[in-house]
């Protein structure tokens, strides 16, 4: 049932998002959502949000039920491969547009939802939407990632990687050629003064360090094998367009958008290829590696061949 709200006198002439913000006591960009899917009326009358409230008038919001964010929705995820099954944990591939775990903002599959519909019973320990989550990659990352089943594993797995003693090994195709051919980033990383949803490399920022060897190159992009010793959000993304070789495809840190058309490339050309860990209960050396997927392949193989 849509409930009502009459608007006072001192709301008269105020915008309807901010308005009906101060009615419901909800924020305004809840409110704009509200307005923006067609559940505000005053009369008969769908109301904008940009639209100005009538004192005295009588508001209709129909308020639909919306899922939890953090809830774990189990389903099966194409693509998200088990790569060793072990009695303390499970590494898996993850594909790429598969996020780690459930978040405010994210409504597509997750590794631990993906898990769930598989069967897979893994560590309570942490947040219930991270659950057995050790370790992230990005949504637009694929490869190899870790997951603990048992609270010993997640205890255990947890403090590996706070303490770096976990070898993190990943695979780039960057623009051009880095000089030298070998080498060591190491530049703080923090929340781009402009822009929220990205990084950037600045003088506050937290301690960064990334280590990267050329494999091959092809002219206008290389192969890069990424050895992290620290684990910020998009560091080797951050990293390299700082250096002026943005990962190809990765159009949010500078690459070129011709050369990731070239490619097929709709994401950047990063692989988490390998994982070595110390397993959590006998101490023996793990070490898991994940294939590439088929289109960062088809634009390796493109590149490889001189035709890009």
């Amino acid at each position: 049932m849509p409930e009502t709200f009459h608007v006072p006198e001192e709301l008269g002439g105020a915008r309807a998002d901010a308005g009906l913000a101060k009615l419901m006591d909800i924020s305004r960009s809840a409110a704009a959502l509200l307005l923006a899917e067609g559940n505000v009326r005053a009369g008969k009358a769908v109301l904008a949000k940009s639209a100005k409230l009538t004192a005295g008038s009588v508001l209709s919001v129909t308020v639909p039920e919306r899922r939890d964010p953090l809830e774990v929705v189990e389903e099966v995820v194409e693509g998200l491969n088990i790569l060793l099954d072990d009695e303390d944990f499970v590494v898996i591939d993850k594909p790429v547009g598969v996020a780690a775990h459930p978040s405010p903002g994210w409504v597509g599959p997750t590794v631990v939802g993906g898990l769930a519909g598989a069967g897979y019973r893994i560590s309570t320990s942490g947040a219930a939407e991270r659950a057995g989550i050790v370790h992230r990659l990005d949504v637009g990352t694929s490869g190899v990632m870790v997951v603990a089943k048992t609270e010993h594993a997640y205890t255990v797995l947890k403090r590996a990687f706070k303490e770096r003693t976990v070898d993190k090994v990943y695979h780039a195709v960057v623009q051009g050629l880095p000089e030298p051919l070998e080498g060591t980033i190491d530049a703080p990383i923090g929340r781009h003064p402009g822009h929220d949803w990205r990084f950037a490399v600045i003088e506050d920022g937290r301690p960064s360090v990334t280590h990267y060897e050329v494999l091959e190159a092809y002219g206008k992009a290389s192969l890069v094998e990424v050895h992290l010793e620290t684990g910020r959000t998009h560091q080797i993304r951050v990293h390299f367009s700082a250096l002026r070789h943005p990962c190809a495809g990765d159009l949010t840190y500078g690459a070129d958008p011709r050369l990731a058309a070239t490619l097929g490339l709709t994401r950047q050309w990063l692989h988490a290829r390998r994982l070595g860990f110390a397993h959590p209960r006998s101490g023996d050396w793990v070490e898991v590696t994940s294939q590439y997927p088929a289109d960062l392949q088809y634009a390796l193989d493109l590149l490889a061949s001189g035709d890009a």
